[in-house]
């Protein structure tokens, strides 16, 4: 019995297409021959299964039909068509590179396993969108910065400019279509015969495919490669923000525009201070005789050290204040909140015994305090 596509993929019935397409790019990384150390043609099996699962079920049109009918729905007048993997194919060059699909294909089906023909890429499409995250320093965040990044994408490629075609080649007439871009199936049920158009998996409905495929990008018009940014953080950034930087995405296809790339900010944790908002806050040790008489003790803050006056009888619980020493929030930077810690002495010589003894029996009882 034919197994269940969402088992396959590991997701639930009602899971989101966004939430399918990471547990198929999770999938075919594992069973990537590169990464995958176990029986090469229990690989072969789990790949063609995924592939075949994430083709149904990214197809809206598709998928409902299998939840309706199950892998039961060609016997119930329905026809998934062609398996041609074209999605399969998308999502996975999306992240592993182009031609990235049908090289894994042919290396574990053989190179007339090929799923179709390079279609020429006749429509131009916006490149898509890409994510990435990156980690600051609290100084980065509150003072802003440049920071480099290396991150990958597809950009045009420099043999063929991003036509897919092998210089000095052009394009021929699919010839499983005819170059009409279309192909009729023909569907049998309890009513009769039925004719079903499709869009012509061998050429993704362009009507021609290429006569010889750039050697580089192998008809794609992009390639994958690590590029160098340069990325301006703000002052006063939030953690878990993100950058938009426009047109930095991956490369468009058939002069299609950029995608743009979105830039997630994680902010280190500090070893000395905490935010919150705009401000921060520290502990800073002082001895129990400080607070009684008052004093003066040094507070770190983000420019170096700063002196705090402690008043006589401050409290352990109060918390004092340097104004303007947090991170920037508009025209106006946060406060520094300075939390005094005591700490207890774990030796004493006799003498401080003494005297502390002393002072302590001359207090009033702490009941007569409250």
């Amino acid at each position: 019995m034919p197994k269940d596509y969402y088992e396959i993929l590991g997701v639930s019935r009602d899971a989101s297409q966004e939430e399918i397409k990471r547990a198929y790019r999770r999938l075919a990384k594992k069973y990537h021959p590169d990464a995958y150390k176990g029986d090469k043609r229990e690989a072969e099996r789990r790949f063609r299964e995924i592939a075949e699962a994430y083709e149904v079920l990214s197809d809206p049109e598709k998928r409902a039909q299998y939840d309706r009918f199950g892998h039961a729905g060609p016997e119930q007048g329905f026809d998934f068509g062609p398996m041609d993997f074209r999605r399969a194919r998308e999502a996975f060059e999306e992240f592993f590179g182009p031609s990235a699909f049908d090289e894994i294909f042919n290396l574990f089906f053989g190179e007339g396993a090929r799923p179709r023909a390079r279609a020429r890429p006749t429509r131009a499409r916006r490149g898509e969108d890409l994510e990435y995250r990156i980690r600051i320093t609290l100084e980065d965040a509150a003072f802003g910065a440049r920071v480099r990044a290396t991150v990958p994408r597809l950009v045009a490629c420099d043999r063929c400019g991003g036509s897919g075609l092998e210089p000095g080649t052009g394009a021929r007439t699919c010839p499983t279509c005819g170059g009409s871009g279309r192909i009729e199936y023909r569907q049998f049920t309890m009513l009769g015969s039925f004719v079903n158009v499709r869009t012509c998996p061998e050429c993704g409905g362009t009507g021609e495919v290429l006569e010889r495929p750039c050697r580089k990008c192998r008809g794609e018009g992009r390639v994958k490669e690590k590029s160098d940014l340069s990325i301006t953080i703000p002052k006063g950034i939030e953690d878990g923000a993100r950058l938009r930087l426009k047109g930095e995405g991956n490369a468009g296809v058939a002069g299609g525009p950029p995608g743009d790339l979105y830039i997630t900010v994680e902010i280190q944790p500090h070893p000395v201070f905490k935010r919150n908002g705009a401000d921060l806050s520290v502990e800073v040790p002082v001895h129990y005789g400080q607070l009684v008489l008052g004093g003066r003790v040094r507070v770190p803050t983000l420019e170096g050290e700063e002196e705090l006056a402690i008043a006589p009888g401050t409290s352990p619980e109060e918390v004092l204040k340097l104004p303007g020493r947090g991170l920037p929030q508009g025209r106006r930077r946060g406060d520094l909140l300075v939390r005094l810690k005591v700490v207890v002495p774990k030796s004493l010589s006799r003498s401080q015994r003494e005297l502390l003894k002393k002072f302590t029996d001359s207090l009033p009882p702490p009941e007569d305090l409250r």
